[in-house]
């Protein structure tokens, strides 16, 4: 079991390696292709943060494994909630005023109310994946046309940055592929990792998709919410947070069942969506706070925390009962 470990690590680390170089070279290449800094913003905050679920769950379900996608999406949306915003929130506080982020917090429920909905067969199939495509499409396309009316701030500040660092079309072309090829090689590297050591411990894929493999793919969310925060940024952060939990629901889940139908338990539903949906509510009410200005103070920041320990606590004692 020490190699499947060991691909484990070496998987994580490469893949937020590969996925930074990825966005780093597809930002470069449409840069000099003539794309709006909207779509690059959206491309390096949006798709970036999310391209390590988006691989790793096409792999495990290309490798016959759909329960550990949708554990690493779920997962993932609950780790960005409760363990990402809880640690950079006890780091910095998270003022809420933006509101394009206001409108987004409805969008963010429907989507898991939506999600909430094809759970209750057990299973998500062809067609209910590719509807959550299509409304992932849907949402880009409402993004793309809300930041053209309201707000470019955040296409302009990344198209400012990739100025201030230019990069040559030949080497922007070159990132682009080692990139994409990693990510594809580093992910199938953490699948083949993640399921050899559920088979030997006996733990179900779900599970190590909820736990080991979530938190790994969240890092790059972590690692952004810190920055944006730092640089007093705060709407960038949670905005990240948002649009990624819509990414993981819609195009993550939506992926790996266009590729094979995912069958699971009931409680799924009654575990790991509802703490899903509890996390967002707990977010909505913290970030909306009062008077038309929300802030996720330290105190706020701990108890979501410990809402995700308590979370990993639930998953633990459920996965014990099952094994007895």
């Amino acid at each position: 079991m020490i190699l499947p470990a060991i691909a484990i690590l070496v998987g994580l680390a490469l893949l937020a390696w590969s996925a930074d170089k990825f966005v780093d070279g597809a930002s470069s290449t449409a840069r000099h292709l003539g794309v709006s800094p909207l779509l690059i913003g959206m491309l390096i905050i949006g798709f970036g943060t999310s391209a390590p679920e988006m691989v790793v769950s096409a792999m495990a379900s290309i490798d016959g494994a759909p329960n550990l996608a949708l554990g690493n999406a779920y997962g993932s949306n609950i780790a960005n909630i409760a363990l990402v915003l809880g640690l950079t929130a006890i780091i910095a506080p998270i003022t809420v005023t933006s509101k394009i982020l206001r409108r987004e917090f409805p969008l963010v429920v429907i989507v898991m109310l939506i999600a909430g909905w094809q759970l209750q067969s057990g299973m998500i199939t062809h067609w209910e994946a590719w509807i959550l495509l299509g409304l992932f499409f849907a949402f880009m396309g409402w993004a793309v046309y809300q930041g053209r009316n309201n707000d470019d701030v955040l296409g302009s500040e990344s198209a400012a940055q990739l100025d201030s660092h230019p990069m040559p079309l030949k080497h922007s072309i070159i990132w682009l592929l080692v990139g994409l090829v990693l990510l594809v090689l580093s992910s199938r590297l953490l699948v083949w990792g993640a399921i050899d050591i559920a088979t030997a411990l006996g733990v179900s894929e779900l599970v190590i998709g909820l736990t080991v493999v979530a938190i790994g793919t969240s890092l790059p969310e972590l690692a952004s919410c810190i920055a944006a925060v730092r640089k007093k940024q705060h709407d960038m952060a949670l905005g990240n947070i948002l649009g990624s939990n819509i990414f993981n629901t819609l195009a993550v889940v939506g992926i790996a069942g266009a590729i094979t139908p995912i069958e699971f338990d009931y409680e799924v539903f009654t575990r790991d969506w509802a703490t899903m949906m509890v996390l967002t509510i707990v977010l909505l009410v913290f970030g909306l706070g009062r008077g038309g200005k929300g802030r996720i103070n330290r105190v706020e920041g701990a108890v979501l925390l410990i809402l995700y320990i308590a979370y990993m606590v639930w998953l633990f004692i459920s996965q014990t009962g099952a094994a007895a």
